[in-house]
């Protein structure tokens, strides 16, 4: 099968530099959306993207996709005209399915219908809306598709019909040398209807079948950032409603975003305003606070995420403790019953089992062993403005507040060091080390006063 992706329109509406198919929707672009629901229906069938405005812009995003071929539509006359641009690219013994750019939420599920429906002749994806305008309305004679009219050319009676076309459809590709290039343009909009083979192909007897979509939200476009940010909702109520099926608890449906992949164990909670991309996967038992952003991480059982962590690129362990207000930055693994704090930022780091670092420390680029006490406001100063090092912390370590360990260094195993220490040799295993200036009082000294 062909499969036609019709993706050059300007969509000035959208009043954005950024072309309407690249428009984000759940992290990526719609056209992105589009294309990977494409691909579920087979790995033989050739995809063909149809651009025009902002069309190096697409062709550069999709630039690693090897599988993809772009057809070119200089000037937006419509969709017809923009079919036709594909149809080089497209085996004429095969029939060739239309999909549009910015209907990013139609389901496989809905399309296998449709091509099934399709059989040998033509298949039209429809809807049936309680409030039609603006759509091209299914006209039908005797319960058979005749053909579809624009909103801007239909007769009262004609607009009053539910039933509308969703712009997805499944051509007989044979013919389509035929139709489109006897297309007219003498319309409100002056444009080639693709629509408008229907009627071609009703007069030379080809039978149009029709599938109906599920739901509305399935098969809207988007012209502008209302619409946009509606399909988004729809998107990610539908990720909440399939995640509570899955027996995770969403403490507000209405306010959690997926803009990836989200794999859960068995009883996560999930509280509101968290934020989910890449790839993320969450252990059994794991709750998440409010108002998280995790991105690329996997999560032990039984761990605990309290309110307003940020976390990308990390690994952390079973029946940890994390937070509020946690950062963990790329290359960071956190073993099992570990508790980082709140205002606590760690970097490329190994935190060993049952180790803590409770409040306002930034950890970098360290290896840190098992059952340590980082002490609050402590740094690891790894890096000397060119190059990074690499600070050691040995089990059972207990390093005082306010500690300075300037890398690359080492803190032995049992080793203690005193609040407010400026770590840069290294330190003993078991013993304590301090490293601070003499505390001195200079009797009779004065605060400056301001000169007048």
């Amino acid at each position: 099968m062909n499969i036609v992706i019709l993706a050059a329109g300007m969509g000035k509406r959208m009043r954005s530099r950024l072309p309407k198919v690249l428009q984000p929707l759940a992290n990526k672009p719609m056209l992105e959306h589009v294309i990977e629901k494409a691909r579920l229906l087979g790995d033989q069938n050739r995809l063909i993207v149809v651009v025009g405005h902002g069309a190096e812009a697409v062709k550069a995003y999709f630039k690693d996709d090897k599988d993809l071929t772009f057809a070119l539509q200089a000037e937006q006359l419509g969709t017809g005209h923009a079919l036709l641009q594909a149809l080089p690219f497209c085996d004429k013994n095969e029939p060739t399915l239309v999909l549009l750019g910015d209907v990013p939420l139609i389901c496989p599920e809905t399309l296998r219908k449709l091509v099934e429906a399709s059989g040998d002749a033509m298949g039209l994806l429809t809807v049936k809306l309680d409030n039609p305008t603006g759509y091209g309305r299914i006209v039908r004679e005797a319960g058979k598709v005749c053909s579809i009219v624009e909103e801007k050319d239909a007769t009262e009676e004609q607009r009053s019909i539910k039933e509308v076309n969703t712009g997805i459809m499944v051509l007989p590709t044979r013919y389509l040398d035929k139709w489109l290039s006897e297309l007219g343009n003498q319309n409100a909009q002056g444009e080639y209807y693709l629509t408008d083979v229907i009627a071609r192909a009703v007069k030379e007897g080809v039978t149009v079948n029709t599938a109906l979509a599920l739901t509305p939200e399935e098969v809207e476009g988007v012209n502008n950032k209302v619409q946009l940010a509606n399909l988004e909702r729809a998107f990610q109520k539908a990720n909440a409603l399939r995640l509570m099926n899955e027996g995770v608890t969403v403490v507000d449906p209405s306010r959690i975003d997926v803009r990836g992949e989200l794999i859960c164990g068995q009883d996560v909670t999930i509280d509101v305003g968290c934020i989910f991309s890449g790839r993320v996967v969450l252990g059994g038992g794991v709750r998440i606070g409010a108002y998280c952003v995790l991105k690329d991480v996997e999560i032990g059982a039984g761990t605990e995420v309290l309110p307003f962590c940020h976390f990308d690129g990390a690994e952390v362990g079973r029946d940890a403790r994390l937070g509020p207000y946690s950062r963990l930055r790329p290359g960071t693994t956190l073993a099992d019953n570990t508790h980082i704090g709140n205002f606590v930022e760690i970097k490329k780091s190994v935190v060993g089992l049952g180790s803590k670092v409770n409040h306002l420390s930034y950890i970098g680029d360290t290896d840190m062993g098992a059952r340590v006490n980082i002490g609050a406001g402590t740094i690891t100063c790894n890096y000397d403005g060119v190059n990074k090092f690499r600070t050691t912390i040995m089990d059972d370590a207990f390093i005082g507040s306010d500690t300075q360990l300037v890398a690359p260094v080492t803190v032995g195993k049992g080793a203690t060091l005193g609040a407010g220490t400026t770590l840069t040799k290294n330190a003993p295993d078991g013993e304590l080390t301090i490293a601070r200036a003499r505390q001195m009082t200079i009797k009779g000294w004065k605060r400056p006063v301001k000169k007048l």
